[in-house]
């Protein structure tokens, strides 16, 4: 075979060799376009394409009457945006500085983040470092300025406890709401009703589609999704009631010299909050963007908690506002008549416990001695009683355990009973014991919610509503997505004249008792009230006042507590009165004095003003 032959033969080898593989290139070719094309197609447009996400604004709250309580305004916030390559570390030092936020929270920001969202490093942020920013935007690649719904708390610690607060989702809240769709950056409720009703306020976010170049810069917008509103609620709170009795609450604390108290107001016929009020207070509007260390140091070193909701959590030692259920329970289990008069000499003939100051108010009955809080008449009572039935009442009246309102982390409060003595102290009871638990000392507690739904069942004749304060929700196009109704819980088991003699011992503390010297006589609307004085083993005693009105057909119940302020007369009754004046517009005495003495002078400078024009012209 010649040489000829040989290079012959190897080239037709290579030329099928050649043959086959641009035949294997071609099919694969086929294959890939036609067969797969869809798929590489996408991921080809993934390379493009980016979801810019749009944040949802959270609803708004309204009160009853449909004045704004919780918005959201427009702010400005610096995020990331890595979309081709990760953020230099140049680009984060740099931001650190301009923003004043840690290099090391911008990388725990970044290592937290999943997906294309932007990431959030600093929110509501003023006009002057954005401006920076889109001025020298070559020194910030992969950053941008978002404007986002910031929420505003227009009335800053007015309603604070009740509202609640948000902020940014942290890891431990993310590992448990992951699959309700909560991301790293999400701003969520963290306290009041923020938090019960966060699913409900939170919205719907929405997102461009964006096309961009190889460097990661926006070409064009593909498509758009516009964010869905949160749903507004529509509470039961009136915003004037919930001013006046923060207003009260203030003033009385600085004339008294105390720090801490808490107010209720509701309907004691439908269980609607009007007003709810504890003290200290704080800005909810500071947690929005992320507390700083400074202003949590000055919320975390207050001795008085102004985190604590103390209208819901605050548990305290009825003292005298407890004789409404002794006072029930002695008349309807026949342990006493309207009529019988017992001898006060200042202190019980059994055990020497008596009134505050060895005061002895001679014969008094059921009315009477409600009216003066005596306490000799209502250790009578426990002794006859003992401390079962006290203990059963008090149950029954609701004691114990939480009303179920619509906020997080009520208190159950508690009641005095053998059981509890025994499972705690493992000691054995004692008629002395029942003595203080018939004037609600000892180991009696109710939150001040509680006292005013105690109140309240009075009041309402013997029902016992839940306390709510949203009525409605409402999504962004008016349509009602959720109504709330009252809801009885429970009926008392007395009967209605033994509730009315009750209701009578109240009205009279107003007339004559130990609130009289407030409203006496020319108060224009008939209340029915009680005040109360607990002992308190840390300094001054609390301070108690519960009331109803008007007394025929009660629509608002007040419950108020002033922390070490003394007796309740002199502490707790004034807040009271001003909570019952804003609800029936009344007007306050020393404001109208005021205005009429402006209106006088006015009127006279006017006068003189005139006489010397004509003295000028004459």
């Amino acid at each position: 075979m010649s040489d000829k032959d040989i290079f012959s033969g190897r080239l037709k080898v290579l030329s099928i060799i050649i043959v086959l593989v641009i035949s294997t290139l071609i099919a694969r070719m086929g294959y890939l376009q036609v067969y797969d094309g869809e798929y590489y197609a996408n991921l080809a447009d993934g390379n493009r394409i980016r979801l810019v996400p749009s944040v949802a604004p959270r609803g708004t709250m309204y009160d009853r009457n449909g004045n704004i309580l919780v918005t959201n305004h427009p702010g400005f916030t610096v995020s990331l945006l890595p979309l081709t390559e990760p953020i230099s570390e140049e680009v984060i030092s740099r931001l650190s500085a301009l923003l004043n936020v840690p290099v090391e929270e911008i990388h725990s920001k970044i290592a937290a983040h999943v997906g294309f969202d932007p990431i959030r490093i600093k929110t509501d942020v003023g006009p002057e470092l954005t401006t920076i920013i889109a001025e020298q935007k070559d020194l910030y690649p992969g950053v941008v300025v978002e404007v986002l719904p910031i929420r505003d708390y227009i009335y800053k610690t007015q309603g604070a406890h009740a509202y609640g607060y948000v902020s940014e989702i942290s890891d431990a809240e993310l590992e448990k709401k992951k699959d309700e769709g909560y991301k790293s950056g999400d701003i969520i409720g963290k306290f009041g009703l923020e938090k019960v009703y966060d699913q409900y306020l939170r919205g719907t976010n929405g997102g461009e589609q964006v096309e961009v170049d190889v460097t990661g810069k926006p070409v064009q917008v593909l498509g758009k999704k516009n964010p869905i509103p949160g749903n507004d609620l529509h509470l039961t709170i009136d915003q004037e009631i919930q001013a006046a009795a923060e207003k009260a609450i203030d003033e009385q604390l600085v004339q008294i010299g105390a720090h801490a108290a808490a107010a209720v107001a509701l309907n004691p016929q439908t269980g609607e909050v009007l007003a709810i009020v504890s003290r200290p207070a704080f800005d909810p509007n500071l947690f929005v963007n992320g507390i700083s260390s400074k202003d949590w140091a000055v919320i975390n070193n207050n001795p008085y908690y102004p985190m604590d909701n103390k209208a819901i959590t605050g548990e305290y030692p009825p003292g005298s506002t407890f004789k409404i259920i002794t006072g029930t329970a002695a008349l309807s289990e026949a342990k006493v008549t309207p009529e019988e008069k017992i001898f006060d000499s200042g202190h019980h003939w059994i055990i020497p416990k008596g009134n505050a100051g060895g005061e002895a108010l001679g014969w008094l009955n059921f009315e009477e001695a409600m009216a003066h809080s005596d306490n000799v008449y209502f250790y009578e009572m426990g002794n006859r009683l003992g401390i079962d039935q006290i203990e059963r009442y008090a149950r029954m009246f609701g004691m114990g355990k939480i009303t179920g309102i619509d906020l997080p982390y009520e208190a159950e409060g508690l009641v005095a009973c053998k059981a509890y003595k025994q499972r705690v102290f493992e000691e054995d009871w004692y008629l002395a014991e029942t003595f203080d638990a018939a004037i609600g000392q000892g180991f009696n507690l109710v939150t001040p919610l509680q006292a005013a739904s105690i109140m309240g069942e009075i009041a309402a004749d013997g029902k016992r509503y839940k306390p709510y304060l949203v009525d409605k929700i409402v999504d962004v196009n008016g349509n009602v997505v959720k109504q709330f109704k009252p809801e009885l819980l429970s009926q008392l088991d007395v009967e209605d004249r033994f509730i009315r003699l009750v209701q009578a011992g109240l009205h009279q503390v107003t007339k004559y008792g130990t609130a009289a010297f407030i409203f006496g006589k020319n108060y224009p609307v008939e209340i029915a009230g009680k005040t109360g004085t607990a002992e308190n083993p840390h300094g001054r005693d609390h301070g108690w006042f519960v009331a109803y009105g008007p007394f025929d057909n009660p629509t608002i119940v007040v419950a108020v507590i002033v922390e070490q302020g003394g007796y309740g007369s002199q502490s707790a009754v004034p807040i009271g009165k001003k909570i019952l004046d804003a609800a029936f517009h009344i007007p306050d005495p020393a404001q109208v004095a005021a205005k009429a003495k402006a209106k006088a002078e006015a009127e006279a400078r006017a006068r003189a003003a005139a006489t010397a024009q004509v003295q000028k012209k004459q």
